[in-house]
């Protein structure tokens, strides 16, 4: 095979390269929307943030060609070393971290400021790849399931000591990736059941928790009766789940609640269950924020839906929304920009987005799929895990389906470390891409 640049950028996924493009001056354009003024001078004003962000692009791009420009095999090799980089990243962050917003995830050198958590991704992405493309690792024993497991949530971990609680959960995307290399089912379903229990507890009393599930253990024990009775294990397991089941909802979501979560984020969990936060939860954080009635969240997600309902089929128009225009929903440009493509271009225009975001993620299947490494295929689930989870939450908390949790819309939001981290798992897919017939490891 040539390693002739000619070559090289013949080999690379145009498709991919192209949605891409697209999407990030769509978040441009979105940014620009929100922000503009007819009593500006110019659109060329350095402080605004479509400007800074038209700069981090062009950052972006830089490291992308660096990347493209990089031996493939260098980011299986590199892999290790990054992920260490990345929790030392991390850990400094605890100590020597900035406070934005009521978290300390974020480093600073003189105005320049990043968040490590979003450069981690890249690392946890690239690391979890050499692992389970090792052909050490045999991921049908529960041995390197479990240091798998370790290897996506220890960066979520250290990212909750930073109260990032929003950002941590990214990491829980990688369990999607686990799947695809052949983790149990059923991890995913106990994962699904605990959500819903935990909802369920938050909605029901502790009395009526207790009465629910065991109603359920009975019944499951009358309709299955014949083999409990023969079968020993049979009924100890369904005791345990059921025990199992009466101290999760009984302690172990109270505790985490009470000690645990901060007092925004409780609000941002009973917002999203349209319930008023119960006395024995309410508490006063340091930043401000108070678990009571008519929240901040409440605010921002009626706000949302407002804007985004106010577009009709249609929209109104580019540079016509009114509501993101006059600032009525905070941190339009950051966390809620799909309110101005929800008023601007309706749900048209929504759709059509939703419709680019599906398209890439397929894409990034597909190239996966194609791929002759190991390492090179993971690495692509990867890159789709988060993506999507990104997606999926961003899209669902500004219409009222999922808790206000800072969770960015990839390549559209406001905001330098984040659009650069996801243009790097971009442009290293593209680079691993260009030489999938090389076995990398």
């Amino acid at each position: 095979m040539q390693n002739t640049n000619n070559s090289l950028f013949q080999r690379i996924d145009t498709k991919l390269l192209f949605v891409y493009l697209l999407l990030v001056l769509i978040g441009m354009s979105a940014v620009f929307s929100v922000e503009y003024r007819t009593t500006d001078v110019s659109v060329f004003l350095m402080h605004k943030s479509h400007m800074k962000q038209a700069i981090w692009l062009g950052v972006s791009l830089f490291v992308g060609m660096l990347i493209l420009f990089t031996e493939s095999k260098f980011f299986a090799s590199f892999a290790y070393l990054g992920y260490a980089l990345g929790l030392t990243l991390l850990v400094l962050t605890i100590f020597i971290g900035k406070d934005v917003k009521g978290s300390h995830s974020w480093l600073g050198i003189g105005s320049f400021a990043f968040q490590p958590g979003e450069v981690c991704k890249i690392f946890t992405a690239l690391a979890l790849a050499k692992f389970l493309s090792s052909p050490e690792t045999n991921f049908n024993t529960w041995k390197y399931r479990m240091i798998g497991i370790g290897l996506a949530l220890f960066p979520a971990i250290l990212i909750i000591l930073q109260k990032e609680t929003g950002l941590a959960l990214v990491y829980f995307s990688f369990f999607l990736v686990m799947y695809r290399e052949g983790l149990p089912i059923s991890i995913l379903v106990i994962g699904l059941s605990l959500i819903v229990l935990t909802i369920t507890t938050l909605l029901l009393s502790s009395l009526a928790m207790f009465i629910v599930l065991t109603l359920l253990a009975a019944i499951v024990a009358y309709l299955s009766w014949r083999d409990i009775k023969r079968n020993v294990t049979a009924r100890g397991l369904l005791i345990g789940i059921w025990a199992v089941c009466i101290l999760f909802s009984q302690f172990i979501v109270p505790i985490t609640f009470k000690k645990v979560l901060q007092g925004y984020q409780i609000d941002r969990i009973y917002s999203m269950l349209g319930q008023e936060v119960p006395d024995k939860y309410r508490k006063d954080t340091e930043d401000g924020h108070s678990s009571k009635k008519g929240n901040a969240s409440d605010y921002n997600v009626t706000q949302s839906k407002i804007a985004i309902g106010s577009g009709g089929f249609w929209g109104k128009g580019f540079l016509n929304g009114t509501q993101t225009k006059n600032d009525f929903v905070p941190e339009q440009h950051t966390d809620f920009i799909f309110c101005a493509i929800g008023e601007q271009f309706g749900f048209v225009g929504s759709l059509g987005l939703i419709g680019l975001y599906i398209f890439l993620m397929l894409r990034i299947i597909v190239i996966g799929e194609r791929q002759r490494s190991a390492f090179s295929r993971i690495y692509a689930y990867g890159v789709a895990a988060i993506l999507f989870f990104h997606f999926a939450i961003n899209i669902s908390m500004t219409i009222g389906l999922a808790p206000v949790i800072g969770i960015t819309l990839p390549f559209l939001s406001y905001g330098g470390s984040s659009l650069l981290s996801f243009s790097v798992l971009i442009f290293i897919l593209m680079r691993l891409d260009a030489d999938r017939q090389v076995l990398i490891r």
